[in-house]
């Protein structure tokens, strides 16, 4: 396989992707990745990406704007909206492409980007599939989890951010911490879990802009589920402590053509062996059916 630099613009700014050809292969169809709550791409995705790719599947991998190398001021900075048009604006990119064929196209998600992708296949009907790992699904049960003492310090922070902004000041919350401080993931296990994501050398900081806090509660792709047409793989952590399993099991039964897999892991379990090579090959075969068994 070879690796490009193929990078496109989202929202007048440059957001950074990697375009993994498999060698020997005419025109494959491709698989469209970003990554979860504040992360950048080369946090283990490129382990999937590369599985996928040994299969015959090319696969785009992109950071959002504000994150690794793609512009966007402030950094680090996760807003729904904006990564959702980032979404958008990836697929135009890759259906643009010479080396790929754009109208064989899945996308595959993971945690907060296993939300984006449901939406975004909600709202564009030529997607070929979908993969949704450890999904976030519903801002709301979300928030429930965490319980009303989190969110109320959720909000203040938030609230304390939106009031900087207006002096062209931010104010950071840490992304996770142990359980005793806060940060936008406390829960037993996040620290540790997120920053083994985390490669050796990376620049990326432990830290946010507190202002996402006031959207990611009202974040809820579950409510777009059932207009998802194409088939859909959704891989779930029966054990998580971030996204309850009830609420992926009820978005998931809100779609038409979906397989359901609850693995009896936490969170971050699904980025690692000996849980990772049991997932990428279940999301390898199912990307292989419904790619590669479907003719340009």
């Amino acid at each position: 396989m070879k690796r490009l630099d193929s990078d496109f613009v989202s929202g007048g700014l440059r957001c950074a992707g990697w375009l993994y050809i498999p060698e020997g292969v005419r025109r494959p169809p491709v698989v469209v990745m970003a990554h979860g709550f504040a992360a950048e791409r080369s946090f283990r995705l490129p382990a999937f990406a590369e599985v996928f790719c040994r299969e015959g599947l090319a696969v785009f991998l992109f950071d959002y704007r504000h994150f690794g190398g793609s512009e966007g001021e402030p950094k680090n900075l996760v807003s729904p909206k904006r990564q959702l048009e980032d979404w958008e604006a990836a697929l135009s990119h890759v259906r643009s492409l010479e080396e790929v064929d754009g109208g064989r196209v899945a996308l595959w998600g993971t945690s907060f980007s296993g939300g984006h992708v449901l939406v975004t296949a909600a709202r564009d009907h030529h997607v070929s599939a979908v993969v949704s790992q450890v999904p976030f699904v519903d801002g709301l049960a979300t928030a429930s989890l965490l319980g009303l003492g989190f969110t109320l310090r959720a909000v203040a922070h938030g609230l304390a951010d939106a009031l900087a902004s207006l002096i062209g000041r931010v104010h950071h919350v840490p992304v996770v911490s142990d359980p005793d401080e806060f940060a936008v993931m406390n829960t037993p296990g996040s620290k540790e879990g997120y920053l083994s994501l985390v490669p050796e050398g990376s620049t990326w900081q432990n830290k946010c802009p507190a202002r996402t806090l006031l959207s990611v509660p009202l974040y809820r792709p579950v409510r777009h589920a059932s207009k998802i047409r194409c088939p859909v793989l959704v891989v779930y952590a029966k054990r998580d402590t971030l996204i309850p399993p009830g609420a992926v099991e009820k978005a998931a039964s809100k779609m038409r053509n979906v397989k359901v897999v609850g693995l009896d892991v936490g969170h971050f379990d699904v980025y690692f062996d000996p849980v990772f090579s049991e997932v990428v090959k279940m999301e390898s075969e199912f990307l292989r059916e419904n790619l590669l068994g479907k003719e340009p």
